[in-house]
């Protein structure tokens, strides 16, 4: 019985070991740069490593144009600014419905040890670790506070200026993704 269990299990630990690198190499190299319809570019590393499924997920959403047209809906000056709600790109700013919806799915949280810092990207979520889809935020400076408690999944590395100047209302004209 055991002679028939270990290469079982040693194929089920392979695949999942290959599952893992797949997902790594989606966003491994891979860069966003998201496009604001006043002007000016954010280019955004990610953190494959540490936040794998959630990488794959903004690279996918992005692909298809789902960040297109939507708004920051939420400044918080020296904290973060947040997008990536699907009811921004239609109802207007302010409408105390932004920021309640997703994709249609909820992603498992990937906590890590990657720490808020300035220029931080991590997804935002309700009260369940488990409940973020596709709003994201930047931060202003640094939030320790929030180190462990959300997805952090990558970094701003040009256009923080740009990410200083975000008002809300300010609308998303295209989020493209660069590299392999």
């Amino acid at each position: 019985m055991l002679r028939r269990l270990v290469p079982s299990l040693v194929l089920v630990a392979l695949l999942a070991v290959l599952a893992a690198a797949a997902a790594q190499a989606a966003g491994k190299g891979r860069t966003a740069v998201i496009t604001l319809e006043k002007g000016g570019d954010i280019t955004i590393e990610f953190f494959p490593a540490d936040a794998p499924k959630t990488v794959e997920n903004f690279v996918t959403l992005a692909t298809k144009g789902f960040y297109d047209g939507t708004t920051f809906h939420r400044v918080e000056p020296g904290f973060v600014v947040q997008g990536g709600d699907p009811l921004s790109k239609t109802l207007p700013a302010g409408d105390r419905r932004i920021g309640t919806r997703d994709p249609g799915y909820k992603l498992k949280a990937e906590f890590n040890k990657q720490k808020h810092v300035r220029g931080v990207v991590a997804m935002a979520r309700a009260q369940d670790p488990d409940s973020a889809g596709s709003q994201f935020y930047i931060t202003l400076g640094p939030a320790h506070f929030l180190d462990g408690q959300y997805t952090v999944f990558g970094r701003v590395t040009a256009g923080m200026n740009v990410v200083d100047a975000i008002r809300v209302g300010d609308r998303v004209k295209s989020v493209k993704i660069v590299g392999p």
